[in-house]
């Protein structure tokens, strides 16, 4: 399960003169107001323990509410302590919660549906859900941008890929993760050459 291959650099320049993608930046130029919620209920959080360094992400699930939901589930099982991320790419994108150290897939529940929008958008520091070509097949495995990812979003290629939170706190952790070195392994491509461990995920309780 992937997130598609980083887009060629002349072909990204070539979309930022397209004029629907100048719209998209003016319209996108507040993109903090975004993550405001609309209701008075705080927004859930969640820490990241791995071998690097802690992060701690907010979620929306008044945006994307099956998918946190699903991914909260996982956090609450424990299912991603002791898991790696797999596939690393700098300049864009950070991926675990889907094999082990061993790199052994873990079995997941069953496929979310894809709830990609244009509220939330593959901006940098962001977490989205990986899929395959199939739009709802999205498990257990996510990514985080450590970019700007615009190509994912719903609408320009295709459906997009679902984001449902974003790094609030330590977003160099996940930079540092992007820049380790990285090979083949059993098959496998962008496998940090040394394992990067996801230690735990856990939910942070809200303050009074």
């Amino acid at each position: 399960m992937t997130t598609p291959k980083k887009k060629n650099p002349v072909k990204l320049l070539q979309n930022m003169i397209h004029p629907l993608f100048l719209l998209a930046v003016m319209l996108f130029s507040g993109a903090s107001l975004s993550w405001a919620q609309d209701s008075s209920e705080p927004l859930p959080q969640v820490a990241i323990q791995t071998s690097e360094g802690n992060m701690v992400l907010t979620l929306r699930p008044d945006v994307a509410p099956e998918t946190v939901s699903n991914f909260l589930s996982y956090v609450d099982s424990g299912f991603y302590d002791g898991m790696v991320f797999h596939r690393v790419i700098p300049g864009f994108m950070i991926q675990g919660g889907g094999f082990d150290q061993s790199l052994s897939r873990k079995q997941a529940q069953d496929p979310i549906r894809n709830e990609a929008s244009q509220t939330l958008r593959n901006l940098r520091g962001t977490i989205a859900m990986a899929r395959t070509n199939d739009p709802h097949s999205a498990t257990s495995q996510f990514f985080i941008n450590v970019a700007d990812n615009a190509f994912l979003n719903a609408g320009v290629q295709g459906p997009g890929y679902a984001v449902f939170g974003r790094v609030t706190e330590g977003l160099g952790v996940a930079d540092a993760i992007a820049s380790k070195p990285t090979g083949r392994v059993g098959g496998m491509a962008d496998v940090p050459m040394e394992p990067i461990i996801i230690e735990r995920i856990e939910r942070l309780t809200p303050a009074e």
